[in-house]
């Protein structure tokens, strides 16, 4: 691309956000990151990936951490501010990406190639995606559900002005329940271009 885009994605647990992503990444030749990016994070303050997965994208624990200024000793928040930098240095670069979560629309704001979008979904489709992924009876994958959205919402929010999945905050929303992961991730991608052209 000759402008360089950073595709912000924010998803409700069981919208099928992150295959969408991967979807709008691989058709636009970019690069994802979600997860992956701890490996770099690990490799480069030489410490093990499995430590920064168990804390990555949780609301920090309330009684067992204490802020003085500028400095925390909270691993949820020392983890998160790493992500932070590591998707600045990412865009300083000029590099275009794909970035799911860590909110993204927030800490790069200030970008002009920025595109954010928030995907959503119908609880009962969600639910039965939840159910067939992780072979879930319905109770249990409603928990789990109600369980990660209820971590994104307290990260989202301790990071963020906007509060998390407030239409205002993004681009585009979009319900995936309605047309499925695979032609969700076509109108994605057809609004990203489009929106390319404003930039």
């Amino acid at each position: 691309m000759d402008k360089q885009v950073i595709i912000a994605i924010g998803r409700e647990y069981g919208s099928a956000g992150h295959e969408i992503a991967e979807k709008v990444a691989k058709d636009l030749g970019l690069k994802l990151y979600d997860r992956n990016m701890l490996d770099d994070i690990a490799k480069d303050k030489d410490i093990h990936v499995e430590y920064l997965e168990k804390y990555e994208e949780k609301p920090r624990r309330l009684f067992s951490s204490r802020k003085v200024g500028a400095y925390t000793n909270s691993i949820e928040e020392i983890i998160a501010e790493m992500q932070f930098d590591y998707l600045r240095e990412k865009a300083d670069s000029g590099e275009s990406f794909v970035i799911v979560g860590r909110c993204a629309e927030s800490v790069l704001k200030d970008r002009e190639g920025l595109i954010s979008i928030f995907i959503l979904g119908n609880s009962d489709v969600k639910i039965k995606r939840i159910m067939n992924k992780y072979q879930l009876n319905e109770t249990d994958a409603i928990a789990k559900i109600k369980r990660h959205d209820k971590h994104r919402k307290q990260y989202h929010n301790r990071y963020s002005a906007g509060k998390w999945g407030d239409s205002r905050l993004y681009d585009l929303c979009i319900n995936s329940s309605k047309l499925g992961p695979d032609k969700t991730a076509i109108i994605i991608k057809d609004f990203i271009k489009e929106r390319i052209n404003t930039i």
